[in-house]
Parts: structure tokens; C-alpha cells; sequence
């Protein structure tokens, strides 16, 4: 019988080989692994254990006490809540008011900046960016300013127009309390959000206008299309991708917003609550009424809604009406 034959011995490396292997081996992995392990412990686990808190019952004010399971308590108190959807209502109707304008002002002015204001495109869009970068706190206080009754600049602007001849009858004779009336609450807050977030969507939909070719315009051009054809059958069909993107940061961002209602109208939304945010509720459900697993599931109701938003846009103005395959 033969023997079997003996697989020869490995050499030896020396521990700088060992090293050199183990840095090719395992070192990307470990300069990558901060951003995994903040990621797990910032991101992953608030979302998985508000998901779990929202299915107790846990009131951390006086210290962490201990959960109690309750099912689907905390889902159907809030659906049958009125001041909860009295909040959506407010939320939906601030998101119209301040979304809506954000668009329709940002691609008329990014089309006129690309087209008629090239030399000083960058100067013009760093400007209307800067309210953007700018503290939404410091922003927030200013709008409160210009709509202060007494002495606020929007009041003695009305006013001086009033007695100029001819459109003196156009503005009213007396001071409007804007934030003491509950038809001007929620404006006054959608104009804070639309004169922070026009100067981001200018410059989403001004880096896609400047991917369009410009063979087009110039073969629009030599037909004889003028400069509002362009804008209708050129940049408007050819900024669908860019509307999806800009439209669904603005779905998101308005349906959470918090800071500029929570500023101008206070932490109660303003007469008669005219401004009070579903986020701003679950804010006061948890700081103010300490029942951290009803404010979580909000937070998942909230979720659902904006998922459910963000289907119907992306039917819209998704790749799938792009391509033509409806």
C-alpha cells in the first residue's frame, strides 16, 4: 500500500509580511467601520426601538421606567384623536401653501438665470441659496419681526401705501395683527418656508437645466420658437427627473416641519392652533404629556403618510411615465 504523500511544510513569514497581509486583508474594513457603527447606534437602532416604543405603553418623565405592552392602543388612540388629525390637517395645509410656491417660483428663475443671467449665474445663485445655509432660528425671529403689529415692516409698509393716490384704496388703512389673526397664521409661516427653501430648489432645478443639450434650444431657435416654447416643450419635459427629486425633498421637509411654526406661532400652533404641526404635536406629546410610545407611533403614522405621498409622486414623475412603459 502506498503511503500517502505529505503536503510540504509553509514557510514561515516574518511578522512584517503578517502585517503587510493583514492590513490587505482587514483594513478597509476597519476604516470603514465607524460610519457602520454610528450608523447602528444614531441611526438604525432610534428607528428600530421607536418602532418597538410605539407598540408600549412608557412614560420616561419621572426616569426610566418600565414598558408595558399594549398592542395597537397607541395607533388607535391617535386615529381617533381629533387634535392629532386637527395637526395633519395644519401639516398638509402648510405643506401646500409653502410647497407649491417653492416650484413654481424656483424653474421660472432657474430658466432666467441660465438664459439671460450667465455672467453672474454664480453670484446670483449663492444669493439665492444663502437663506438656505442660513440659521433657520435667526430666520425665523426676523419673519417675526416684519410681522409684528405694532411696529413690525410689513404694517408700516400697508400702511404708507395706503395714502399714496390712486392704489391708496388697494391696502388697508389700519395695522393687520398677523399673528394674532388665524387667517394669516398659516401664510406667514408657508412665506418663512418658501423664502428659506426657493434658493435649494432654484439651484436643483438650474444644475437640470444645464444637463439639457444645448443643440435644442438652438434648433428651437432656428424654427422661430421663442423663449417661452423653449421653456414649455424643452425644459419643462426634460426637468421630470429633477421635478421627481425636488418635489419628493419638499413632500418630506414640509410634512415634518417643526422650527418655523414652532418659532413664529409658539409651541401651541398659534389662535386656535391654526399652526400646529403634526411633528410639533408629537413634540408636545412626549416633552409636555410624557407618553413617549404614543408620540412614536405618530411618528409612524407620519411615516406611513409620507411613503404613501411619495408613491403617488414618483407615479407622477418617475421613471416609469418617463420611459413611456404607462
Amino acid at each position: 500500500m502506498q503511503a500517502s504523500a505529505t503536503a510540504p511544510p509553509r514557510p514561515k513569514r516574518s511578522p512584517a509580511e503578517r502585517w503587510e497581509s493583514f492590513q490587505r486583508r482587514y483594513a478597509p474594513y476597519i476604516f470603514i467601520s465607524p460610519f457602520f457603527i454610528l450608523f447602528l447606534v444614531f441611526g438604525l437602532f432610534p428607528i428600530v426601538f421607536s418602532l418597538y416604543l410605539s407598540f408600549h405603553s412608557w412614560q420616561p418623565a419621572a426616569g426610566l421606567g418600565s414598558m408595558k405592552f399594549i398592542g395597537w392602543r397607541n395607533f388607535t388612540d391617535n386615529l381617533t384623536d381629533p387634535t392629532f388629525w386637527q395637526s395633519l390637517r395644519n401639516t398638509g395645509i402648510l405643506a401646500l401653501e409653502s410647497g407649491v410656491p417653492q416650484h413654481l417660483i424656483a424653474i421660472p428663475l432657474a430658466f432666467a438665470i441660465h438664459t439671460s443671467l450667465k455672467r453672474v449665474q454664480g453670484l446670483v445663485t449663492a444669493l439665492y441659496f444663502l437663506p438656505y445655509i442660513t440659521s433657520v432660528v435667526a430666520v425665523s425671529v426676523i419673519f417675526v419681526t416684519l410681522f409684528s403689529w405694532q411696529y413690525g415692516v410689513l404694517n408700516v409698509v400697508l400702511t404708507g401705501l395706503h395714502h399714496l393716490p390712486l392704489i391708496g384704496g388697494l391696502f388697508p388703512a389700519e395695522k393687520i395683527n398677523w399673528l394674532g389673526n388665524r387667517d394669516f397664521v398659516q401664510p406667514a409661516v408657508a412665506s418663512v418656508v418658501v423664502w428659506r427653501y426657493v434658493g435649494w430648489n432654484t439651484v436643483l432645478y438650474l444644475s437640470g437645466i444645464q444637463a439639457i443639450p444645448s443643440d435644442l434650444y438652438e434648433a428651437a431657435s432656428v424654427d422661430g420658437a421663442t423663449t417661452g416654447q423653449q421653456f414649455r416643450y424643452i425644459t419643462l419635459p426634460l426637468l421630470r427627473p429633477i421635478m421627481f427629486v425636488a418635489i419628493t425633498l419638499t413632500l418630506i421637509g414640509n410634512l415634518q416641519l417643526f422650527e418655523e411654526p414652532y418659532i413664529i406661532a409658539g409651541d401651541s400652533g398659534g389662535i386656535g392652533s391654526v399652526a400646529l404641526t403634526t411633528v410639533m404635536y408629537m413634540y408636545r406629546t412626549y416633552n409636555f404629556y410624557g407618553d413617549a410610545g404614543l408620540a412614536a407611533a405618530m411618528s409612524w403614522l407620519l411615516f406611513i403618510l409620507i411613503g404613501a405621498l411619495t408613491l403617488v409622486n414618483n407615479r407622477i414623475f418617475g421613471k416609469s411615465r418617463l420611459s413611456g412603459s404607462d
